[in-house]
């Protein structure tokens, strides 16, 4: 009986390392590689690291019918996003911004018309620093060898995220015609940013404030829920709701990114809405490259995350390059 129970004792200790090496691995795959925000609208709690510089961009295109006004408007575009690791690993600089044309044909009141709009619709340079990491300040629950029931107990600190703070300042020049009659040139955003890692899934989370001292402010919620499918895949799905005098709208976003390597993802995704004023879609495609000037290999100090990107990356380098993984955030 005794010598049962020493080998059943074995057996669960076999079997939970296994269980925690695995989970280790997976949860190590949406940090070692390139870290890009693309393709949905959401920033990711964590900077991109200490010199590294990383571009995010892409075309988009799509269409905004406005049963009031009477408007039906073709939209193409390009966003972009420059991210810079700066300093230390918690804080990253980055410009975010995008291009788009307008071609817009009215029919109000029997009267008909087109015109067109075309400028920089957005231009945002911003810094966003990691204030809290559950990694670092929590720590990891050691493996328990005699129980596999143990390891497997659902831990509610794992819903603490990460959490970052961002501040940014919009900047328009010229005669622009995408900024609203007596808006200001110039005017702050800010955001606060969570990220939960669980294995496979992340879910990134922003609280937006914009235009800060214009008389017409406006304020956003992102909600992103990505899944790694394969190593080199992954697939996401996105709510935003806007609320503004101005503009409110809720939105749906959904589509995919494929990893080649360590540094070069490509995506495409879609966009609806639910209201006809105006109804909007869209389609976009975009690619995300990540130059890393290392010198040598930098981690957060004193993290189980950083213990996992340190593993990983020398797994990776030891492996074809288009063995990478895959991931958003």
């Amino acid at each position: 009986m005794r010598e049962s129970t020493r080998m059943n004792m074995r057996i669960s200790a076999i079997f939970s390392l296994f269980l925690i090496i695995a989970t280790t691995s997976l949860h190590a795959q949406y940090t070692e590689t390139i870290n890009s925000n693309r393709p949905g609208q959401s920033q990711g709690a964590f900077a991109v690291g200490t010199n590294v510089l990383q571009f995010e961009t892409g075309p988009y295109f799509g269409n905004d019918t406005h049963a009031g006004l009477g408007t039906d408007t073709d939209i193409w575009g390009i966003d972009y996003q420059l991210r810079y690791g700066l300093l230390f690993e918690r804080l990253e600089l980055n410009l975010t911004g995008s291009f788009e044309n307008q071609d817009i044909w009215r029919d109000f009141l029997g009267v008909t018309s087109e015109g067109n709009v075309r400028n920089f619709k957005t231009n945002t340079i911003g810094a966003k620093y990691l204030v809290f990491d559950p990694n670092v300040s929590l720590g990891e629950d050691k493996p328990n060898l005699y129980s596999w029931k143990a390891n497997q107990r659902f831990k509610w600190k794992t819903l603490i995220p990460a959490i970052s703070v961002y501040a940014g300042a919009n900047f328009s020049f010229g005669d622009n015609p995408y900024l609203f009659e007596g808006e200001g040139k110039f005017s702050p955003k800010a955001a606060i940013i969570t990220q939960n890692n669980w294995g496979r899934w992340v879910l990134v989370l922003n609280f937006i404030a914009d235009k800060l001292t214009e008389e017409y402010r406006s304020y956003a919620g992102i909600a992103t829920v990505t899944h790694t499918v394969t190593p080199n895949f992954a697939i996401f799905g996105e709510y935003q709701a806007i609320k503004g005098e101005i503009y409110a709208d809720d939105l749906v976003r959904a589509g995919g990114a494929y990893l080649i390597g360590k540094n070069l993802q490509f995506d495409v995704s879609g966009l609806l809405n639910f209201k006809e004023t105006p109804s909007r879609w869209q389609v976009a495609a975009g690619v995300s490259y990540r130059l890393d000037l290392h010198k040598v290999d930098e981690f957060l100090e004193e993290s189980s995350e950083g213990n996992r990107r340190r593993a990983r990356t020398e797994k990776l380098d030891e492996e074809p390059e288009n063995d990478g993984d895959g991931g958003n955030k």
